[in-house]
């Protein structure tokens, strides 16, 4: 049995991309604001208060966070497979990729989550500016890894049912967003190991 399904296509070359890809590119636009608001926030209070982090306070972990956030980069892979196999009329291939994504993301997720919540177990988030400042930023960032997540899980499910041309633009939308994710956790743990230094 093949793994190739016909690919609908539109009467025509497409001139533009779908309304889908261009939301996903304003939600992202919005996202990277909100992030260079609180990376702004970030920088302006640690020049403004020595020491960096505060007396009292561990220097943020090194090791297991990077380690976490290459399995989370490496995501970036197989969508790109995903998005290109959507394209080739390959549903297993896509859905087989987008499994080994959300699998990844969702176990980075589960990690974060119980790790952050051991944090403020430790040192309470309205501490003082630095903890404030630090749980807001990656607090944001797993929000965002749980978003990918259920994107995933909404397109994984739709997939079930076979190609479409809305499918297809949801695959290309939700690659689009996976890497942008991608992105903005390397920047926030850039952030905040930064504090190492």
């Amino acid at each position: 049995m093949t793994d190739y399904v016909a690919v609908p296509r539109t009467a025509g070359p497409r001139l533009s991309n779908s309304a889908g890809w261009w939301g996903m590119v304003i939600l992202v636009a919005s996202e990277a604001t909100l992030f260079g608001a609180f990376i702004g926030t970030y920088f302006y209070l640690r020049f403004r208060t020595t020491p960096w982090p505060p007396d009292g306070i561990p220097k943020p972990a090194l090791v297991v966070p990077l380690i976490l956030l290459a399995c989370l980069v490496a995501t970036t892979i197989p969508m790109s497979f995903a998005s290109r196999a959507a394209q080739a009329g390959r549903l297993r291939a896509t859905r087989f990729f987008i499994t080994l994504v959300l699998l990844v993301e969702a176990g980075y997720f589960a990690y974060e989550v119980h790790d952050f919540a051991d944090q403020i177990q430790r040192v309470d988030i309205t501490r003082n500016a630095y903890s404030s400042i630090y749980y807001t930023l990656l607090g944001a960032d797993h929000a965002h890894v749980l978003i990918a997540v259920l994107f995933n899980l909404w397109l994984l499910a739709k997939l079930t049912r076979g190609f479409t041309t809305y499918r297809l633009n949801a695959v290309r939308a939700i690659t689009f967003y996976v890497y942008a994710v991608n992105v903005l956790t390397i920047v926030v743990f850039g952030t905040l190991l930064s504090a190492r230094a």
